[in-house]
């Protein structure tokens, strides 16, 4: 079913001197068409400058179209009477949980959402419950957010949006401040919730290997969409890749490599168990 749509898409960053002339335009998005269904996890990849979190700030009307249009779940955003529903229906989370928590106690921020748009005070302390448990914070729900880890701020972070009950989680590079681990905690946890609560997921990331487990990869480049397919048909294309300034999973490259080499591999490796078991032929 189709939840996200947008119609040739244009978005222009307008720079105006002090007497509102325009002095520069810079077109982030460029007449883009896409589809996203509901319920699943696209991954949006794109160098620096390609239009990837543009696009994202358009889907909850946080930028409005230059040109073409955006519907959400049937709305358009543009529409300034389901401003307010659109923005229920899609959740952002950004790339530093600190520019999104604002109470001093994990359970209070979490049910901070809920309580701005009119959620009654028993329903609010369910959702905080439901959300804390859902993204494994439960046990720090008294905790004040300055004591913990980057990893458990964004996933404070993910349960306030979550206590909103949107259908979509876009997050844009959310773990682009977090250590290894922190990392893989976040999209744990985010996989976790596309699969138990069929919440939409887009995740906009520079780190390939958050990409793998997402139903559809969409690459961008200089505002338009060049690329669509799954995880294992974008990963076999590493030469295009490379040509837009984009790195692949280390165990797909590796395999490329040995593939350049002259060993016998198939295209799009994602895994090392995957690797092993196309390498073992020549072991044995």
């Amino acid at each position: 079913m189709e939840f996200i749509k947008a119609a040739k898409l244009v978005f222009d960053y307008i720079t105006k001197d002090e007497d509102e002339k325009v002095e520069s335009v810079n077109r982030a998005i460029d007449h883009l068409d896409l589809d996203i269904e509901q319920g699943s996890f696209v991954a949006i990849l794109g160098h620096n400058g390609s239009g990837k979190s543009t696009f994202a700030k358009t889907l909850n009307g946080i930028l409005l179209p230059t040109e073409g249009t955006v519907w959400i779940s049937g709305m358009d955003t543009a529409d300034d009477d389901r401003l307010l529903d659109v923005r229920k229906t899609v959740g952002m989370v950004f790339q530093n949980p600190d520019n999104q928590i604002i109470a001093n106690v994990v359970e209070e921020d979490v049910g901070f959402g809920p309580e701005n748009i009119g959620v009654p005070t028993e329903e609010i302390w369910k959702r905080v419950d439901e959300s804390l448990k859902a993204v494994g914070m439960t046990a720090y729900r008294m905790k004040s957010p300055n004591r913990l880890s980057g990893g458990q701020k964004q996933r404070v972070a993910i349960a306030g949006v979550m206590a909103m009950r949107p259908k979509c989680i876009v997050l844009d590079e959310p773990t682009a401040m977090l250590d290894p681990n922190g990392r893989k905690d976040v999209i744990r946890t985010v996989s976790e919730l596309n699969k138990a609560e069929h919440i939409t997921v887009l995740l906009i990331t520079h780190y390939m290997e958050e990409v793998i487990g997402a139903d559809r990869v969409i690459v961008m480049d200089d505002g338009k969409m060049v690329m669509d397919g799954t995880p294992r048909e974008i990963f076999s294309r590493v030469e295009e890749l490379k040509e837009l300034r984009l790195d692949v999973p280390q165990v797909t490259e590796l395999a490329w490599e040995l593939k350049k080499g002259g060993a016998k591999l198939p295209d799009g490796i994602l895994t090392i168990d995957e690797l092993m078991d196309a390498l073992l032929p020549f072991l044995i």
